[in-house]
């Protein structure tokens, strides 16, 4: 067996010598070769069979050459499955077109493209832009409303709590200078933060700093970073209230409370959250205040100043700051009992204390009055539906088992979160945008139906625009035999089955995906059953279906004859398959048909030789006024010339003084 491999490979070796020889057999084997690799195979067996047409391809290099070219074989496949996006389905791209930013890009880069020869040279990093609307800028907002909460809580607590500031020295400048280091590159990725300009993003660093430096936000932002602290050297390091300037970065941090309350799936949740925190960060802010005056009037000095610190039970940080937060939230809350004020600036403080706390609580009941409104609304609306139902049925004396069949569909919607009306939601939408959402929504349903599938583009957008959802109740039939069909179905979600006349009896079972219904809305001519249903289809549970009327198809096909007659023959070549077409009368018919649209056709060409005639008549009317016209000018210039030769310089012409004479 070895002797015979040995032989064969030194038979395979000595038989590529030549040049012209090793090159057609290359191709010889790579071209055999090429049907075994398929793109959907497995990544081990792709580069096994790459590392072997490498290695028949060269069978005279060493083992190094060919691990070279493995790994050269291995990073390209690499870098080819990373670059490789996710392919858009076939039915949005036929109506979508290109992608904006695809477009947008290429724009941008199109005048690169001539450059292409000078491409080789350095590359040199010119910076980076960054879009506002992408997700690495919603992230960087959340990192930069981190030094700002930070200041506008600590920072404040600092400047009023004299042991908290020296207690953590260390911790409060590293945290500090961390901060503003943040704000610093905050600063320059605002500068190269990019806007929109007629839809598409803005990238020149020029238009982006002029932009920026134009707004109140780069104002304050510089004010932000001023370096006050420099103050220290003169004042002593514990006096954090030099800082207060970086509180005036709070535009970045209300930025990312907009952004997330846009981009969260609950945003009344976050509402109720964003509102308690304001409420949390007024009640601190009161305390340090309240702390700070203390301490300036004197600790103890009256029974409304916090308690003297040399008593031990009220000389420590954590019980200085909880009692002056407990006095906060009594004050602004107005539900407790506090010390009266004694002195005149004590009674002005508790005062807008007041204020303060009756603007709070009616920014609560406000704000958490209309947050619950709204979460209701939709229960509300729906509710008020079936009691006009209900009482309808009770004005008509409608039986009880009926009453309960109809509270159990309302019920079910409700349960099921199928009460929104598609129609009324998406109506303010653009016409595209609305097409989009629908073929979105309705694709994987519209896919399965046999005669839509490969139909034009604008055709796919009438028909996912008029389907109709439908909710049917148990027992409920969707049609019955010998019925006229005036509409198909989409099965979306629940089982139907196909019966007997009994309604009990069962031949067949229609699950999620599946249709029907939909050859009898074309009227197929040759069809034996013609436009009637053929069996009884009943719905198991509660089914949600998708309704397109007979009506809606042709409406949408009066535009696209072409894909009418492409579902037509569609729908023939089904009825085909199933033994339910006529061939004698399908071919009438078509011979019908056919001198139908031979005087259609001969019609159209009647109009268009009549339209050709008539331009061609008035290209020819033009063409003699035109001749006519240069005639004229030509024997004016004739008879000129003939003047000026029979009379000389000076001498009229009898012709020209009776030509003058005349009036």
């Amino acid at each position: 067996m070895m002797a015979k491999n040995n032989g064969a490979n030194h038979q395979r070796t000595v038989s590529v010598k030549t040049k012209g020889n090793l090159e057609q057999t290359k191709l010889s084997n790579h071209d055999s070769r090429l049907p075994s690799i398929d793109d959907d195979d497995d990544a081990s067996s792709e580069l096994q069979r790459v590392a072997a047409l490498e290695e028949a391809d060269h069978p005279k290099k060493g083992a190094l050459s060919r691990i070279a070219r493995l790994v050269m074989a291995v990073r390209g496949w690499t870098k080819k499955g990373m670059k490789e996006e996710e392919r858009t389905d076939s039915f949005l791209e036929r109506f979508r077109g290109p992608d904006v930013k695809a477009l947008a890009s290429e724009s941008a880069t199109a005048g690169g493209d001539g450059l292409a020869g000078q491409g080789q040279k350095k590359k040199k990093w010119k910076g980076f832009v960054m879009d506002p609307a992408g997700k690495w800028y919603y992230r960087w907002l959340l990192v930069i409303a981190v030094p700002v909460m930070y200041n506008w809580c600590v920072l404040v607590a600092r400047a009023c709590f004299n042991e908290l500031q020296r207690r953590y020295l260390l911790c409060w400048l590293v945290l500090d200078y961390l901060a503003d280091g943040i704000y610093i590159v905050d600063i320059v990725i605002r500068m190269n933060t990019g806007f929109l300009e007629q839809g598409l993003l803005v990238k020149d660093f020029k238009k982006l700093r002029a932009k920026y430096i134009a707004t109140l936000q780069f104002k304050l932002d510089i004010l932000s970073i001023l370096p006050t602290d420099l103050a220290y050297f003169v004042v002593g390091i514990h006096q954090p209230e030099l800082r207060f300037n970086r509180l005036l970065h709070f535009p970045r941090m209300f930025e990312c409370f907009d952004r997330t309350e846009t981009r969260t799936s609950y945003p009344n949740i976050f509402r109720i959250c964003n509102l308690v925190m304001y409420i949390l960060v007024i009640i601190h802010w009161n305390a340090c205040i309240y702390y700070a005056i203390s301490k300036a009037i004197g600790f103890g000095e009256d029974t409304w100043v916090y308690p003297n610190i040399s008593d031990p039970e009220y000389g420590y940080l954590t019980r200085e700051y909880v009692y002056c937060l407990y006095w906060s939230t009594l004050t602004l809350t107005t539900i407790g009992e506090t010390p009266p004020p004694v002195r005149d600036e004590e009674y002005l403080f508790v005062i807008f204390d007041f204020l303060i706390g009756v603007l709070i609580f009616a920014t609560i009941v406000g704000n958490v009055g209309s947050m619950i409104s709204n979460m209701n609304a939709t229960r509300a609306e729906f509710q008020a539906k079936i009691d006009a139902v209900k009482h309808y049925m009770h004005f008509r004396k409608v039986s009880k088992e009926m009453e309960a069949k109809v509270i159990r569909w309302f019920d079910y919607l409700w349960t099921n979160k199928k009460t929104v009306d598609e129609w009324e939601v998406l109506k303010n939408l653009p016409d595209k945008l609305r097409a989009e959402i629908a073929i979105n929504v309705h694709l994987e349903t519209l896919k399965k139906v046999r005669i839509f599938q490969d139909c034009e583009a604008g055709l796919l957008v009438e028909l996912v625009l008029k389907l109709r959802p439908q909710v049917f109740s148990p027992g409920d039939y969707i049609c019955r035999k010998g019925d006229i069909g005036k509409e198909m179905y989409i099965i979306k979600e629940g089982k139907l089955a196909v019966v007997a006349d009994d309604g009990i009896t069962q031949y067949a079972l229609l699950t999620a995906g599946c249709c029907f219904g939909e050859i009898s809305i074309l009227n197929i001519k040759g069809s034996k059953m013609g436009n009637r249903r053929t069996a009884n289809i009943r719905s198991i549970g509660y089914s949600d279906l998708f309704c397109l009327s007979k009506e809606d198809l042709m409406e949408a096909v009066t535009e696209y004859p072409d894909a009418k007659r492409v579902l037509e023959e569609r729908g023939r070549e089904i009825l085909t398959k199933e033994g339910l077409l006529d061939e004698a009368a399908a071919a009438e018919s078509m011979e019908a048909m056919d001198v139908g649209q031979k005087l259609d056709r001969l019609e159209t060409s009647l109009e268009t030789l009549n339209t050709r005639f008539s331009r061609l008549l008035a290209e020819y009317d033009a063409a003699q006024m035109k001749l006519k016209q240069r005639l004229t000018s030509l024997e004016a210039k004739v008879k000129e010339e003939k003047q000026e030769e029979l009379f000389p310089d000076g001498f009229i012409s009898p012709l020209g003084e009776e030509e003058k004479a005349k009036p």
